[in-house]
C-alpha cells in the first residue's frame, strides 16, 4: 500500500462529521477510513433519545463499507466536532479490528498507531 494521505484522510473525517446527528451530547463525531484497494469510506454518529441505541461513527463508516462492497482498512482517522482526532472507544476498536487489513494504522492524539498497539491481544475471526 502507498503511503497515507493523512491529511486527505483528516477532510473525509472532518465532512462526515459534518452530517453527524447528535442533539443530545452536541458532540458531532467523524470517521474516515483508507480501503486496502484505495477507496475512501466515511461515516458519523447517529444519536437516538433512546441513548444506548446511538451509533458511533465507526459504526456507520464500517455499514458503509459493506454496503459499498466490502474491503479492509488500512488506516483510519476520526475526529470532534472541532476537528481534534479522537480515539475509537474499545466497542469500535473491536469493531475496526474486524475489519483491518493486515498492517492497519490509526491517526491517534499521539501520533500514527497499528492496530495491534491500540487493541492489543484482540479476539478477533481468526479465533472461531
Amino acid at each position: 500500500m502507498a503511503e497515507v494521505d493523512w491529511e486527505l484522510l483528516a477532510r473525509h473525517a472532518q465532512d462526515a462529521m459534518g452530517r453527524a446527528y447528535a442533539p443530545y451530547s452536541s458532540f458531532p463525531v467523524g470517521a474516515a477510513a483508507l480501503l486496502d484497494d484505495g477507496r475512501i469510506v466515511s461515516g458519523c454518529n447517529v444519536e437516538n433519545a433512546s441513548y444506548g441505541l446511538t451509533l458511533c461513527a465507526e459504526c456507520t463508516m464500517v455499514g458503509a463499507l459493506q454496503m459499498g462492497g466490502g474491503g479492509k482498512i488500512a488506516a483510519f482517522y476520526c475526529v470532534d466536532g472541532a476537528g481534534a482526532v479522537l480515539m475509537p472507544c474499545g466497542r469500535c476498536r473491536q469493531l475496526l479490528y474486524e475489519f483491518r487489513a493486515p498492517g492497519m494504522v490509526l491517526m491517534t492524539s499521539h501520533g500514527v498507531r497499528t492496530m495491534d498497539e491500540v487493541l492489543p491481544d484482540a479476539f478477533g475471526p481468526e479465533h472461531l
